[in-house]
């Protein structure tokens, strides 16, 4: 749970050794502390630590503490144990993890801190693997000597394990993870025989001969390959808890992503709701200049870990505050962009993830670092510590937000969607495997234009996870190219149930093992949908060709093309050569609609010039109505409901004011002052500031 004493976590990540100056830590508490941050992070980073084999330096990392505790703010510990001692990479040489085409990783300076220990292949993943049972030990005992010295201490807020929550896809290749793969699929198949089958692979003499495979291809071995990669480092992710609970069981635990679940859970490890289901609080970093800083995108690295969470407090654990110069994403975009950061933009990004439900707010730096390829990078206060306008902007959201007036909107939580984009990670393996040397994207490109279109159409899309359905009436599945017949029966009996289905093209065409069916749609779906594949074409790199009607309306598709014949179901409309494209039919108490192409992916491609209109007619079909509706398509809204208190968000992320008229599906706007930033209710109705929020509270 959130720390007691702290309302709303609202700060930055500080010290990342050597930066900064040591003769500036004084001075910036006090400044922090003045300007109301309430909580830090730092990195406490194994190798700059353990200087030598048992020989700790602990003694900067002591005055971080030390200064927190002066100056009324908590402090977050972060592990790193993937920085590794200089020694350790000698002593332990023979468990270097090993990338896909053979090659070891090593130890080289870190590009967020410019220490020395880091792999720099990407992820959270060191340069020895944890499979090593000698490596292991040695980071485990650096764990215990961390959590020991800190646990008493009076800043400590608690731990964060894992930072940014992913690994690289080339490894680990290693002897040792090698060993363990070949253990767990012992363990999944219990016999040489049955996995020679399930892998029609017929010549296994031993379980050593087993390799893990290395070119990655949609068959049985390399789906096991990405399930077990992912298993074994969020096993390890729960060896790094279980280690320091067993010293502290009173701190909390916490951890964060990079709200990569679309698109690399499957090729990076980016399971939100894998990772949250370990921690008490989750959190997610999300950098508008290597994103960029479209509205959607900003609601989609929210959105995703509010459903993460599972109702668990998350937060925004690296939010950007100052420009981010000469990296790779940044170049030849727009200089408005995220690349300057200016105040108002600081309270835009703060605001959409606080409407998305986050309940904490962290910088992911304090202030830039001197050295290294991120010099500069993304810090509210300047180059010496001084004050910015950036930094007063984010002193005056801390204070307001901790202000104890506001403990009601902070209990209050966002409402479910009316829509749940449906999140199945076996889909998204699949398509990996099938389409990860392609140039053509379409499950990422799928899974955001449908969210997208939801969005911009005013409605409230959550990211639903298969495991998750049964808190949903009405579901929409942007690319259902795969998933396992145990997942087909879920999904037929919630439909069965009551549920309302909207599936895209070739719902399940390949089902367990990535086996494809003969029967399409496969495992029984041809039921719950009223019809049959008549023909298919997959041709995404022609997607753009393929044209549709509903009901004579004119839609544009993308993707894979189905046609169908009718089994019981009732046609809505054709592809322009006359073939049937959509289907829609009504199972038991439920209801489906299959349509032969991914419009999701027409929108998403056209940036929403396209299929506008086709997403606010499903919306319409579904009976579902929206929380809020607004005169103006500029804005976004969001209700939090608590017993506290209840209240509206509305989000202008234009760079002008914007009016707008407001209905509410249930309950009415109070008369009273908004609670952010003033009373803005006249007489020509409401008006939301540019790049700013307006709070209204809600009669109850």
């Amino acid at each position: 749970m959130l720390n007691k004493d702290i309302q709303l976590p609202y700060g930055a990540v500080y010290f990342r050794k050597s930066n900064p100056p040591r003769e500036d830590w004084e001075r910036d508490y006090a400044t922090a502390g003045q300007d109301g941050l309430n909580i830090f992070r730092h990195w406490f980073m194994w190798s700059a630590i353990e200087t030598a084999p048992g020989v700790y330096d602990w003694e900067e990392y002591d005055r971080q503490m030390d200064l927190a505790a002066a100056n009324g703010i908590k402090t977050v510990i972060a592990e790193l144990i993937h920085a590794v001692p200089d020694w350790a990479v000698r002593k332990y040489a023979h468990a270097l993890q090993v990338n896909a085409d053979g090659t070891k990783l090593g130890s080289y300076m870190g590009v967020s801190s410019a220490t020395g220990g880091f792999s720099n292949n990407g992820g959270g993943a060191g340069a020895l693997t944890l499979n090593c049972p000698e490596v292991k030990e040695a980071a485990g005992k650096f764990l215990t000597a961390l959590a020991t010295r800190y646990k008493d201490h009076p800043a400590i807020y608690g731990y964060d394990v894992w930072n940014e929550c992913n690994y690289s896809a080339d490894v680990d290749y290693s002897p040792y993870a090698k060993a363990a793969f070949r253990k767990w699929l012992e363990k999944k198949y219990g016999s040489l025989k049955a996995l020679a089958k399930a892998w029609y692979r017929y010549s296994y003499a031993e379980w050593d001969d087993i390799e893990p495979p290395v070119h990655m291809a949609p068959y049985p071995e390399c789906i096991d390959w990405l399930q077990f990669k992912r298993d074994n480092f969020y096993d390890q992710m729960q060896w790094r808890i279980d280690t320091i609970r067993a010293v502290d069981q009173k701190n909390t635990i916490v951890a964060h992503g990079i709200s990569g679940a679309i698109p690399n859970m499957a090729a990076n490890g980016c399971d939100d709701w894998l990772a949250a289901s370990k921690v008490e609080v989750y959190g997610f970093t999300w950098i508008q200049a290597r994103k960029g800083s479209e509205a959607w995108k900003n609601w989609y690295g929210v959105d995703i870990n509010r459903a993460a969470a599972r109702g668990k407090p998350f937060w925004h654990a690296e939010r950007q505050g100052g420009p981010l110069w000469l990296q790779p994403q940044v170049i030849g975009r727009d200089k408005e962009d995220g690349r300057v950061v200016e105040p108002e933009d600081i309270r835009l990004w703060s605001m959409t993830s606080l409407a998305g439900g986050a309940r904490g707010v962290i910088n992911l730096r304090w202030r830039p670092l001197l050295d290294g390829p991120l010099f500069g990078a993304f810090g509210s206060y300047g180059m010496d510590g001084s004050r910015t306008p950036r930094s007063d902007m984010a002193s005056t959201m801390a204070k307001w937000a901790n202000d104890k007036a506001q403990g009601p909107l902070w209990e209050a939580k966002p409402v479910r969607g009316e829509v749940g984009i449906l999140v199945v990670r076996e889909t998204q393996e699949f398509d990996y495997l099938l389409n990860h040397d392609r140039k053509e994207k379409p499950y990422p490109q799928a899974m955001w234009g449908a969210y997208r279109a939801f969005l911009e159409n005013g409605a409230q899309p959550d990211w639903v996870h298969i495991d998750d359905i049964a808190a949903y009436d009405f579901l929409y599945f942007p690319y259902p190219i795969m998933f396992t017949s145990e997942q087909a029966k879920s999904l037929n009996a919630w439909v069965e149930n009551g549920g309302t289905l909207i599936a895209e093209a070739c719902p399940g065409y390949f089902g367990d093992r990535g086996h494809v069916g003969t029967v399409q749609p496969n495992m029984g779906l041809d039921e719950v949908f009223g019809a049959r594949e008549e023909e298919v074409e997959f041709m995404p790199d022609i997607g753009d060709r393929i044209h549709f009607d509903l009901d004579g309306a004119a839609v544009d598709g993308g993707g894979f093309l189905q046609s169908y014949r009718l089994t019981g179901g009732t046609g809505r409309g054709h592809f322009t050569d006359g073939r049937l494209a959509v289907v829609e039919n009504a199972y038991g108490k439920g209801r489906t609609l299959l349509i032969g192409t991914n419009p999701s992916v027409a929108y998403y491609r056209t940036q929403g010039k396209a299929n506008g209109a086709f997403f606010a007619e499903l919306l319409r079909w579904s009976g579902k109505k929206r929380h809020v509706t607004l005169s103006n398509a500029a804005l976004f809204a969001r209700i939090h409901e608590g017993e506290k208190g209840s209240f509206l968000w509305l989000v202008n992320p234009t760079r002008a004011a914007q009016k707008t008229e407001v209905t509410l599906a249930e309950g009415a706007l109070a008369q009273s002052q908004a609670v952010w930033p003033i009373d803005h209710i006249g007489n020509s109705g409401i008006e939301v500031p540019p790049r700013d929020v307006l709070i209204l509270p809600l009669d109850s």
